[in-house]
């Protein structure tokens, strides 16, 4: 398996997509195997050790079957296990006695964002497999989703244990107890109370409740419910309240109840203290966030091999490319539109260590201007109208990954100062948060702009333009790297006829010129369209392509062609088709024929002359 394909990757993404625990396991390895063409497959998790594993969904040889505990010692999984991708083409039951009738074997460790080696995924069998790119950076994907999903569980897991955890300590344990007048000051405290408060004993007297909410729009409306209850004389049971401790200013987060003293001189409050918990939803949250990003990534099919290219323009591009891959500097990468600006990003992120994390994306100029900054920090329920919920940012899910902000120069001038900050700091706060929120992330930027020019119209700010422009890269445009065309024009044909359905094997030589002497104002994106709408109206093997579908391209070379009285498309094709017939003779086959060097099908050119009326006898 060479190369891996678009629908290889749709295959497995459509057959895991809705798949969670156990039955996304299961469909994993199955639909893994099947579109590798690879006869065993299976996801393992460490045992009681990590000497030992046991896998969670094993497939051999068309079937899935009963799961099974090894040891790692004397197994190419030792090495896996260890954090590295392990690959033997040949061999395998050579070199690792145990594996009698295992001639090949790859293997991806399977991490969570602490690169704690969770377990491994891996294929297996009696026939050799041979190196091949698309195949490792399928199992790289995959291996990432297998992770999230290994990691959410065990979460999940943990969270069950931590509520089983703080159901007991409700029942059995001491819990936080507080008296309060009705305007919230402490009268008494009990010792769990002061703990989770951050103070001391002679703090209690007098301390105001209210004290300990930070200023933030969810926990002040938060509170505000929660004082309403108690001044209408009904009990308040279970609000979750985000409080800050008095010694450290750290977050903490409790389950609060109160009910008011019937003699109405004071109130009586108790919490619990679920810091833990909600931490833990929060990561839950992530996870999920981050599960689904990476999933939309998959389907998109996007890969490093999309890069077609061996012009001097292009090869000096994928050595910067190698070059600062390797670093966490910032990237401005710069071109008109269609030069493949999005994949130069992908490009660097895929060869960088932070390859095994998200590469979020988001295109400034398709937001409007309000709602940028929420996209990129996240902003707090009720921040702003609409807000109902809390929403994470675009940065925060991006943690410990790559940021690529496409169209930069669109960005407003109000958020430019955020985004210099999280480049300055590695640290940003929601849209109506006020607690700074750390982060972990490498910013790709791309525009078609003239910053400098915008830098001197006071449109983008200088300081924020030499913090992007750490590492510049160029995508140069097609015009001047034609001698590219041939490889991509081979390269779209063969993407758009497997989509198409269609066969077509190449392109003919007048066409491949046509498109040589273009100006290509529209780059490889409107190369593509070109080719698919070709595509799509061929009916031969060979592609031809001719100068309808080239907008304003010259006529063919030696053909003069003068603009008709009637100005119609029609008209001037008509003319056009004539002068070529007449200086051919009206021959329209072979070598010399019209159809030749006007880049047609031999019958497409009689379809149009038949369509447009052309005939001989009425030109004698």
């Amino acid at each position: 398996m060479d190369k891996v394909e678009p629908e290889v990757l749709r295959a497995i993404v459509e057959g895991t997509a809705q798949a969670t625990g156990e039955e996304f396991f299961h469909a994993l390895v199955g639909n893994l195997s099947l579109a590798t063409g690879v006869a065993n497959a299976f996801i393992a998790e460490f045992a009681e050790s990590k000497s030992r594993v046991r896998t969670l969904a094993l497939w051999m040889n068309g079937e899935f079957v009963e799961n099974r505990e090894w040891d790692l010692a004397g197994t190419p999984c030792e090495d896996v296990v260890q954090g590295r991708l392990c690959h033997h083409p040949v061999g395998v039951w050579k070199r690792f006695p145990k594996e009698q009738g295992v001639e090949s074997y790859l293997g991806v460790p399977l991490m969570n964002n602490d690169g704690e080696v969770l377990g491994h995924l891996a294929i297996f069998d009696e026939r050799e497999m041979p190196p091949a790119p698309g195949l490792l950076y399928t199992f790289k994907i995959f291996a990432a989703r297998a992770s999230a999903e290994l990691s959410r569980l065990r979460t999940a897991e943990q969270l069950r244990l931590s509520e089983q955890r703080f159901r007991d300590l409700f029942d059995e344990a001491p819990i936080a107890y507080v008296h309060e007048d009705l305007e919230s000051r402490f009268i008494s405290a009990n010792r769990a109370a002061m703990k989770i408060l951050g103070i001391t004993p002679e703090q209690v007297p007098g301390t105001v409740g209210l004290s300990f909410i930070p200023d933030t729009p969810d926990a002040q409306r938060r509170v505000r419910e929660a004082f309403a209850s108690v001044g209408r004389g009904t009990d308040t049971s279970g609000v979750v309240l985000e409080l800050r401790r008095r010694d450290n200013g750290k977050p903490v987060w409790i389950q609060w109840w109160s009910k008011p003293d019937p003699g109405g001189q004071y109130t009586r409050t108790m919490f619990i203290d679920i810091t833990e918990r909600v931490l833990m939803e929060q990561e839950q949250a992530r996870l999920r966030a981050q599960n689904q990003y990476l999933q939309e990534e998959i389907k998109a099919v996007h890969n490093f091999e999309e890069i077609v290219g061996r012009s001097a323009p292009m090869q000096a591009v994928l050595n910067y490319v190698r070059r600062v891959a390797a670093t966490d500097a910032s990237v401005l990468i710069q071109g008109e539109s269609g030069t493949g600006k999005e994949l130069i990003a992908r490009a660097i992120h895929s060869a960088s260590k932070r390859r095994d994390k998200p590469l979020i994306k988001i295109n400034c100029a398709a937001l409007p201007a309000g709602l940028v900054e929420s996209e990129l920090f996240g902003h707090e329920k009720g921040a702003f109208t609409g807000a109902i919920a809390k929403r994470t940012g675009r940065f925060e899910l991006a943690d410990g990954g790559t940021i690529f902000l496409d169209e930069i120069g669109e960005i407003p001038l109000e958020t430019q100062v955020k985004l210099l900050r999280v480049l300055q700091e590695r640290e940003f706060e929601r849209v109506g948060g006020h607690a700074p929120i750390k982060v972990d992330v490498r910013v790709i930027a791309a525009t078609n702009r003239n910053l400098l020019q915008a830098v001197a119209e006071k449109t983008f700010r200088d300081d924020l333009y030499y913090r992007l422009n750490v590492f510049p890269v160029f995508t140069p445009p097609l015009r001047e790297r034609t001698e590219d065309i041939p490889l991509l024009v081979s390269y779209l044909i063969n993407k758009f006829s497997r989509r198409l359905d269609k066969r077509v094997e190449g392109i003919g030589e007048a066409s491949l010129r046509r498109l040589h002497a273009y100006h290509w104002p529209g780059n490889i994106r409107e190369l593509e369209n070109v080719v698919e709408r070709a595509i799509i109206l061929c009916d031969d093997p060979i592609l031809e392509i001719d100068s309808g579908l080239l907008p304003g391209s010259a006529p063919a070379a030696g053909i003069p062609l003068s603009m008709p009285e009637d100005g119609r498309l029609e008209a001037v094709e008509k003319q056009h088709i004539e002068a070529v017939l007449e200086q051919t003779g009206w021959i329209v086959e072979g070598e010399k024929g019209a159809a030749r060097i006007l880049g047609l099908n031999p019958s497409t050119l009689r379809y149009r002359m038949k369509k447009l009326n052309i005939a001989r006898e009425s030109r004698q």
